[in-house]
């Protein structure tokens, strides 16, 4: 057995699955964060990834959160804004990359287990059996890996702090009403089709996807101005590369195209 915190399979299709490697609490642990934080950036570095989907061992829980009972020692050994700004980084990283992500959120998504899918470019539900939320005000708690400010950013102020104040849990298809998720499958189809999703990102003209993650990260924060400002950055970025070229091609001659840089 692979006692490793998590597992990372890189396809040939361009494709890489983190997957959370403890059935079936898959706790976040401080083993668990170290290693993601090398995984990710060993996805970033390498050209061959083009898309990733986190994921986790099993079908009953995506992640409970973190292993609270390492709370107090790993905050002593760093202190605590060190030991939380590592993780608010982490979760960073991989919303900035300028690689498409997708999450799958199945059972508990709790605490760290819904702050890291929020900083995936897309979250896919399981349509029974999910449980997701952010419940540290049950601990007297507040969140602190970025989930308050980007559950708001995602599905607005109010619906944050209904979930938040709360300590709310929703289900997949409430999820995916409040526009926190994009879609909801059934578990057992789960993991499957967030690889699809990520197989259709991958096989899009890297330049192109790149240059609109950039653009519209944070979009909601962004005058007119500096989106327009952003997608013409794009447009000089990927005019008169091989993709546009091949993309023209594909067009003229009626066929889907393939795209390689």
């Amino acid at each position: 057995m692979n006692d490793q915190p998590l597992l990372l399979t890189k396809r040939d299709d361009g494709v890489a699955i983190i997957s959370t490697n403890d059935d079936p609490l898959n706790r976040m642990t401080l083993a668990y964060v170290d290693q993601l934080e090398a995984v990710v950036e060993d996805i970033a570095a390498d050209d061959a990834v083009r898309a990733f989907v986190i994921t986790a061992e099993g079908t009953k829980n995506f992640s409970v959160g973190m292993n609270l009972k390492e709370l107090g020692a790993g905050m002593a050994d760093v202190g605590v804004d060190a030991f939380f700004d590592q993780r608010i980084n982490l979760i960073s990283r991989i919303e900035t990359m300028g690689k498409p992500s997708v999450a799958t959120l199945f059972g508990y998504c709790l605490g760290g287990g819904l702050e890291l899918p929020l900083g995936c470019t897309f979250r896919l539900a399981a349509a029974t059996g999910a449980q997701i939320g952010l419940p540290e005000m049950d601990l007297g708690l507040t969140p602190a890996w970025g989930g308050s400010a980007r559950l708001a950013k995602t599905i607005g102020r109010t619906p944050a702090l209904d979930m938040i104040l709360r300590a709310k849990k929703v289900s997949g298809p409430e999820a995916l009403d409040i526009g926190l998720v994009s879609e909801v499958w059934p578990v057992e189809e789960l993991k499957e089709r967030a690889i699809a999703l990520a197989v259709e990102l991958a096989a899009q003209p890297r330049l192109a996807v790149k240059a609109m993650l950039d653009a519209l990260h944070d979009s909601e924060d962004k005058t007119l101005a500096e989106l327009l400002a952003a997608e013409r950055a794009g447009v000089h970025s990927t005019m008169g590369t091989p993709d546009a070229a091949e993309g023209m091609l594909a067009f003229l001659e009626k066929r889907p195209p393939v795209f390689d840089q």
